[in-house]
């Protein structure tokens, strides 16, 4: 689906980039001749003006010439008959003259108004065709723009839509954990409990001493049961998180952390502990519970810092180790098989409104950030 979407918008953008190629040859030559119409215009304009000016200079010549044939006609008995005639032809020259003047004027004004009409709609069409250039060009910035944005969205959604069985896949992996270790610690604590009651209560009445001595290791397994059932409690939902808080109960954790896998884990708090929204402590918690393990057991590190810093709007959490590393960003692209951590932790965090980001390298660690806003 998301190659065919990429396909679709990317045969889009070609045709746009097209389209606009080809306006942009209309606007090209109909500015060519919008130039060439202005050039002869211009021209025009000139030749109408010369050829004014010879009118009004022929309208003088030919005005003097009728005046001098109609002197000549009134008074014949002065002048030769050479006279007339010539006074009769230069008048007749010059009014035929006039006349092909005049309506040269009249044809280059026809050509001169049709011309400015040509111009005017080559000037409109280039206008146009500038203007929906630039609408084309601000459209393909726009698809350019938002094909990165529109690949990020499908890639989000295909990660939710992985992401769901493997949620699902986890959470009875989850299941199946506790009912293993509730299985082969307090159930079979529990039965041995059972028979060892028996045992006492056989020796109750025939060695006393017998059985004060099973009664105290009965005792000590029932103690170690109970420690069993609230480390199970603890991982499932610390109820130090719901009577103290993010930090005590962070602290709490990493402390047992440390004490089972011997790794060394510094915490830092900068800002007023106060209580959150639950929503954010367990989301928090969770995270950094998440990137601990990984760093434990994975990334075999040596040391672990996790840094929580409350300010005014958000609250943000650091875990920093200096384990193997890894190439996040291909994980991100190709989860492994049953495993959704970072996944899962960044799903979580947006549904509140906050990002999670990851930078690690093989062989130079892993830096998680966790930036949660508080009205949530």
């Amino acid at each position: 689906m998301k190659r065919s979407l990429e396909k679709v918008v990317t045969e889009t953008l070609a045709a746009v980039e097209k389209g606009k190629n080809q306006i942009y040859d209309i606007a090209e030559n109909t500015r060519s001749e919008a130039e060439r119409v202005k050039r002869e215009l211009e021209e025009l304009h000139r030749q109408v003006m010369t050829t004014i000016d010879k009118v009004d200079y022929l309208e003088r010549r030919e005005k003097a010439a009728r005046m001098r044939l109609m002197r000549v006609s009134r008074n014949f008995n002065e002048y030769t008959e050479e006279d007339v005639r010539d006074a009769y032809e230069k008048a007749r020259d010059l009014q035929v003259e006039l006349s092909s003047l005049r309506e040269r004027e009249h044809q280059l004004k026809l050509r001169r108004n049709e011309l400015e009409r040509s111009l005017r709609k080559l000037v409109d069409t280039l206008d146009k065709a500038e203007g929906f250039m630039t609408q084309v060009g601000v459209v393909l910035d726009y698809l350019g723009g938002n094909l990165e944005w529109i690949n990020n969205e499908l890639e989000i959604a295909n990660q939710k839509r992985l992401l769901a069985p493997r949620i699902i896949q986890a959470q009875e992996e989850e299941r199946r954990r506790v009912a293993r270790e509730i299985h082969d610690g307090p159930a079979q604590s529990m039965a041995n409990v059972v028979m060892r009651s028996e045992v006492c209560e056989k020796f109750m009445e025939t060695d006393q001493v017998a059985a004060c001595r099973e009664l105290r290791e009965l005792r000590e397994i029932v103690k170690l049961s109970l420690q069993d059932v609230r480390r199970i409690i603890f991982d499932l939902r610390p109820m130090a998180l719901d009577d103290l808080g993010l930090v005590p109960a962070l602290s709490r954790y990493l402390e047992k952390l440390k004490e089972r896998y011997d790794v060394p884990v510094e915490v830092k708090c900068k800002g007023a502990q106060c209580r959150l929204n639950s929503l954010i402590e367990v989301a928090l918690f969770r995270v950094v519970q998440e990137a601990v393990q990984n760093a434990v057991k994975h990334a075999n590190a040596k040391k672990i810092v996790v840094k929580l810093e409350l300010e005014p709007q958000h609250i943000i959490a650091v875990i920093e180790d200096d384990g193997i590393g890894f190439d996040c960003e291909e994980y991100l692209r190709q989860p492994r098989e049953n495993s959704y951590g970072l996944v899962g932790m960044k799903e979580r965090l947006e549904i509140l409104g906050g990002q999670l980001s990851v930078k690690s390298n093989p062989s130079n660690g892993t830096e998680v950030l966790a930036i949660l806003p508080l009205d949530v």
